[in-house]
């Protein structure tokens, strides 16, 4: 008897549908293609970025300073801070095997006469906006010893150390905390291993030439010896704090002449230059509290292991300096940010806090040459720093299909700065030393200042 259609018909596509089921199944089953690995040349990117501001100084101080500044020192004067060109090609940070990669960065803008390495490039140009390399370094991932493998970097490169970095695109606030600009180096040479212990703790290693130094004694170094720089960084809370303690001890004084002349007065050392430790140490917390709100500290303290103040007659001391730096970021919007930095460091001698009106004379601080700088008040004495800078964070939209730029930032900012224990730093131009009647600089003859500044970053 024949069998009814209905009878083979349910079956048959019964049948078809698990085969079809199961053949999809079996499809999908299979491994996605691998894409290919990325060319290691089309990883090197170049960018760069302009900074330029400006610092308003109701006291129209008489030297033109803003004292206690370096990067935002003159008062009144519009300033081309730098231009940053980097061409780079960062580490893979998946590698789990030998990687290479690499960062040239190079800077012209009134900032370089503050950042120069000394014998390169410190006395080509004779004007507020100078040329100076950044960076110039290689790296290498190795897979040895630890779960995270170590990296070794070579060349020059900034330094591990403080909250605040060279590069603007980097910082919340135009004007810079009394320890970036007096209690940390700015730049080495030499050679870092950077251990990744595990996903927590990596351990930084590195023998360098000295603050802000190169090789060659009395051209790219100021003495003969070298120094270590290093520490240890923590990753805690799933990375939403990260905690960076970090050292640089080594000889620093020039020995040049045997003479230290970046403060008031002309002293000797009494010690021997390539023998005479400096220790600059510094602690910087970084805490995600939230997506808006990020704060972090700074702590920093220098000594120097010199003995000064014998030919002044006022008893030798050995100089120090130390304080606080805390910030507070909090994103309103996504082209909005609220700052604030409030800051107190203690310069023990008036050893360290300095300005300098010319165009050389804090490269020619550092070689040990005669110069025009002078410090916050005399020799021996000390003030303690507080500082209170409040600013906005404001990125401007780019339309789309805009060429070569890429961000545009305006960071404006008020300050006030004064000292705590009665002393007189700012508004200076009272003469030379402070001699009233006399030619040239000298120091303050006010405890207080504020100022209204900013800048605007385009970055490309």
């Amino acid at each position: 008897m024949p069998r009814p259609l209905k009878s083979i018909l349910v079956p048959a596509l019964c049948a078809g549908t698990i085969l079809g089921v199961s053949g999809g199944l079996a499809q999908a089953a299979e491994p996605a293609p691998t894409p290919p690995p990325a060319n290691w040349w089309d990883t090197i990117t170049v960018s760069g970025s302009v900074d330029a501001g400006i610092t308003f100084n109701p006291d129209s101080p008489p030297d033109g300073l803003n004292f206690g500044r370096l990067f935002t020192d003159k008062a009144n004067t519009p300033l081309f801070n730098q231009f940053l060109l980097t061409v780079q090609r960062p580490l893979d940070p998946k590698a789990t095997d030998y990687d290479f990669g690499f960062k040239l960065q190079g800077m012209y803008g009134t900032d370089a006469r503050y950042t120069h390495y000394l014998g390169e490039l410190d006395y080509i140009i004779n004007d507020r906006a100078q040329l100076t390399p950044v960076e110039a370094w290689g790296i290498v991932h190795t897979p040895w010893l630890f779960s995270g493998g170590i990296d070794i970097k070579f060349g020059q490169f900034v330094t591990l150390e403080g909250a605040e970095t060279i590069d603007p695109t980097t910082n919340y606030l135009y004007s810079h905390s009394y320890i970036f600009n007096f209690g940390i180096p700015f730049v080495d040479t030499g050679i870092m291993t950077i251990s990744h212990v595990d996903p927590m703790v990596d351990i930084y290693a590195g023998i360098v030439t000295g603050v802000n130094t190169t090789f060659g004694n009395g051209q790219g170094d100021n003495n003969g010896a070298p120094a270590f720089e290093g520490g240890i960084g923590l990753n805690l809370l799933g990375g939403n704090l990260t905690i960076l303690a970090t050292t640089h001890i080594g000889p620093e004084l020039p020995d040049t002449n045997g003479f230290n002349n970046t403060i008031n007065e002309f002293v000797a050392c009494n010690c021997n230059p390539n023998g005479t430790l400096r220790y600059l140490n510094d602690i910087t917390a970084t805490w995600k509290v939230n997506d808006n709100l990020t704060l972090i500290t700074d702590l920093n303290y220098i000594h120097d292991d010199g003995t000064f103040g014998s030919i002044a007659g006022i008893g030798g001391f050995h100089p120090s300096g130390y304080g606080i730096a805390q910030y507070a970021i909090y994103k309103v919007a996504d082209w909005l940010s609220l700052v604030g930095r409030a800051e107190v460091w203690r310069d023990t001698n008036n050893f360290f806090v300095a300005a300098y009106p010319g165009n050389f004379d804090f490269v020619n601080a550092e070689h040990g040459f005669l110069n025009t700088s002078f410090g916050g008040g005399p020799l021996g004495a000390g003030t303690t720093y507080l500082e209170l800078t409040a600013g906005l964070n404001i990125s401007a939209p780019i339309p789309d299909g805009t060429p070569v730029l890429k961000g545009l930032t305006f960071r404006p900012e008020v300050r006030y700065d004064t000292s705590l224990n009665g002393t007189t730093p700012f508004d200076g131009g009272s003469g030379f030393f402070g001699i009233p009647g006399t030619p040239g600089f000298g120091v303050g003859t006010k405890s207080s200042q504020v100022t209204f500044g900013g800048d605007v970053i385009a970055k490309f």
